[in-house]
């Protein structure tokens, strides 16, 4: 090792539950080289096909590196540069204005997951924000339905740590394809497979990971608290449940126990298109194999009436008595635990407008008044590609009383409609503290290179904006390594013996939880979340007894509650476009909007298709390869069609995440349904998974003979 070599430790910064530890090698100021950590016992020096190539992106001939401003059309992506004091100026000058004429809800934050440390998402920015009595966004695009559904059985949804799925028998991946969106799990289940553990995928779609498994059972998408129901049923009449521990551990089984003899294996069957004797298998293996490994993450939630789904399977965690077994129990994510461990240094919720992320194309419209939506600042987001009802959000963006600023690293969908971009830093330029939503490591990001060109971190950006605008809150001033020195200081028990220099030294820390803890069997009450970078902020936290809540889950004539908009939901809309659309992430490579722009990340062919089962496609006239259009009333897409034997009849899927390339192109979003399922419209993920259209083949359209 030469005297200018150094490796630096950090943590990716992506939207994933892996969040995996990593080691930077520079030479004279450049990073060469990007591994995992070997010594990360999660890790184990092993990074996704998406993130090994990682420097690419750093050092990007595309990577923005100087503050722009507009100067062409909104969406024409023409810009000249500026300084940044110009830029800093003119923002803060605009802001000012727009709230002295407006009040300070006139201005929309809107970020999400473009990084999840929790000191470059939101520490500084909601400190920011929450000075200018801004509208607060509910970040409930994704993860929030998942925890309600939990929270509703466990109070604070504290599940098993996932790694513990290792000492289980039985293992029932719900929802989730792990091989692609958690693949540092899967030796985890590899090691219980090989101990004798059977492998079940409940998935409405043939994944990657339903065709590594032993068993795939399919329901038809959305019927999953039937098959619930169906399970628990057969369960209690074949006498494989403990009622007496029931009894003692949670309240409103009877309530449950009715529904579920209500559900008979025929009825079950024609709702969910799963054979009764499947059924049975799986009731059986449940009841009779333990530990019992219930995996669930985020899949399930994104349906009108997902939080029904979620709080279904943890009904079941709890019924079957699967987390009485260490390997055992609800596994999802572990989000909550650093939530409940790190210190609150976020600001006191104001009384401002809340507005649900989902409802973007809402908020940017005549349909959010009083005051209009006049400033929107967009940070580790894209918004144009990854919110629902893409057109009304674009029509939102081409506003031009709209005043934008993005934050980015490339001019993406959503910076080609900006008034004024400003370069980021990237996750290898900056300081963060990392949590994780998929084990219980805790990790420092320590900045390995100094910024490229003027990027700064979303921090600094901040602070200067509150300088700039004489905002003096508290803490607006704070560096970064004092804010991460500040959430290790709570006191809380699981972050004993990890302080900041130990981070600095060893790169991650273990939460101290209890090695097989579950808040399922534990007679501890935990301490609910006070702060969160995720799901459980904006909603009521519930601290749970120490019983689980069950209760009902009969919810209607068909035994659970039918999205509007689903085959079986408004009878009028299916008849118009009678195929249900599953957006779904579906490339090792290439899986949230972070790489959609980059070619080298993209699949083979490099554009999105239209996936529909060989039934629908012989009903109309389509062959593989064919070009077709895919459309309902929100918009419509031309894609080329490619026949799927891993399909149920009657459902479609198109890949989610890539950009749209041009203005006046459009992704799957521009179909996708944002509707939520809460009655709060700010509460609740969006439903992108109870969307229906159509499809007809273009040449036949073009001939007029459709």
């Amino acid at each position: 090792m030469s005297d200018t070599e150094t490796v630096v430790r950090g943590a990716c910064h992506h939207d994933c539950p892996d969040t995996c530890a990593w080691e930077v090698t520079v030479v004279d100021g450049v990073a060469v080289n990007l591994r995992g950590d070997p010594s990360h016992p999660f890790t184990e020096g092993q990074l996704c096909p998406k993130v090994n190539p990682y420097l690419d992106r750093v050092y990007h001939p595309d990577r923005l590196l100087h503050p722009l401003r507009r100067v062409g059309p909104k969406g024409e992506a023409r810009f000249e540069p500026m300084s940044w004091d110009a830029a800093v100026s003119e923002i803060a000058t605009r802001l000012s204005s727009a709230i002295a004429r407006h009040g300070g809800e006139t201005v929309l934050p809107y970020s999400l997951d473009g990084t999840q440390g929790l000191i470059q998402k939101g520490v500084m920015a909601d400190r920011f924000f929450a000075a200018l009595g801004a509208t607060r966004l509910n970040r409930h695009i994704c993860g929030v339905t998942a925890w309600l559904g939990a929270s509703d059985v466990l109070g604070v949804p504290l599940g098993s740590d996932p790694t513990d799925v290792e000492f289980a028998r039985t293992i029932v991946l719900w929802g989730t394809n792990t091989l692609l969106t958690n693949r540092h799990l899967w030796p985890y289940i590899e090691t219980a497979r090989s101990n004798g553990a059977c492998v079940i995928v409940v998935d409405p779609v043939q994944t990657m990971t339903a065709a590594r498994a032993d068993q795939h059972v399919q329901p038809r998408p959305g019927t999953d608290v039937a098959l619930v129901l169906a399970v628990i049923a057969e369960m209690d009449r074949a006498g494989r449940i403990d009622t007496e521990h029931l009894a003692a551990t949670t309240q409103g089984w009877p309530e449950l126990r009715a529904d579920a003899q209500a559900m008979t294996l025929a009825k079950a069957e024609r709702i969910t298109g799963i054979d009764a004797d499947t059924i049975r298998e799986l009731a059986a293996r449940i009841a009779d194999a333990p530990p019992v490994a219930l995996r669930v993450l985020v899949g399930m939630e994104h349906r009108e009436f997902g939080r029904d789904l979620h709080r279904a399977v943890a009904s079941l965690a709890a019924v079957s008595g699967a987390a009485r077994h260490r390997g055992g129990g609800l596994v999802r994510s572990t989000q909550v635990y650093f939530d409940t461990a790190l210190a609150d240094i976020t600001p006191p919720e104001g009384p401002q407008r809340v507005v649900n992320m989902s409802s973007l194309g809402d908020a940017l419209s005549d349909a959010v008044d009083d005051p209009p939506v006049t400033a929107l600042l967009v940070y580790s987001c894209n918004p144009a590609a990854i919110t629902p009802d893409q057109n009304r959000v674009i029509s939102g963006l081409e506003r031009e009383d709209l005043f934008t600023v993005v934050i980015e690293q490339f001019m993406t969908d959503t910076a080609r409609y900006a008034d004024i971009v400003l370069p980021t830093t990237t996750q290898i330029e900056q300081l963060d503290l990392m949590n994780a939503w998929g084990h219980l490591y805790v990790s420092l990001n320590r900045p390995a290179i100094e910024p490229l060109g003027e990027c700064l971190p979303n921090t600094e950006i901040f602070r200067r904006l509150a300088g700039a605008m004489s905002l003096d809150a508290p803490g607006l001033a704070d560096s970064d390594s004092q804010m991460v020195r500040d959430l290790l200081l709570s006191g809380h028990r699981w972050l004993e013996g990890i302080t900041y220099e130990r981070l600095l030294r060893d790169g991650w820390a273990r939460l101290a939880v209890p090695p097989g803890w579950s808040s399922m069997s534990s007679r501890e009450v935990p301490v609910a979340p006070a702060r969160s970078s995720g799901a459980a902020r904006d909603v009521d936290h519930q601290v749970p007894s120490h019983q689980l809540q069950l209760g009902p889950l009969r919810l209607g004539p068909l035994q659970y509650r039918v999205a509007t908009e689903s085959p079986n939901g408004d009878r009028a809309l299916a008849e118009r476009y009678p195929l249900a659309l599953m957006s779904l992430k579906q490339h090792l490579r290439f899986l949230n909007s972070h790489y959609g722009g980059f070619e080298h990340h993209l699949p083979d062919p490099p554009h999105p298709q239209l996936e529909i089962s060989a039934a629908d496609a012989e009903s109309r006239g389509i062959a593989d390869g064919d070009e077709v259009r895919v459309f309902n009333d929100r918009g419509e897409l031309t894609l080329h069609a490619a026949i799927s034997q891993r399909l149920q009849t009657g459902l479609v899927t198109i890949p989610f995440g890539w950009w749209a390339g041009a203005a006046d192109a459009r992704t799957v979003n521009a179909l996708t349904n944002p509707s939520l399922g809460d009655p709060d419209p700010t509460v609740g993920s969006a439903a992108f998974h109870d969307t229906l259209v159509q499809v007809e083949p273009v040449e036949r359209i073009a001939s007029g003979t459709v």
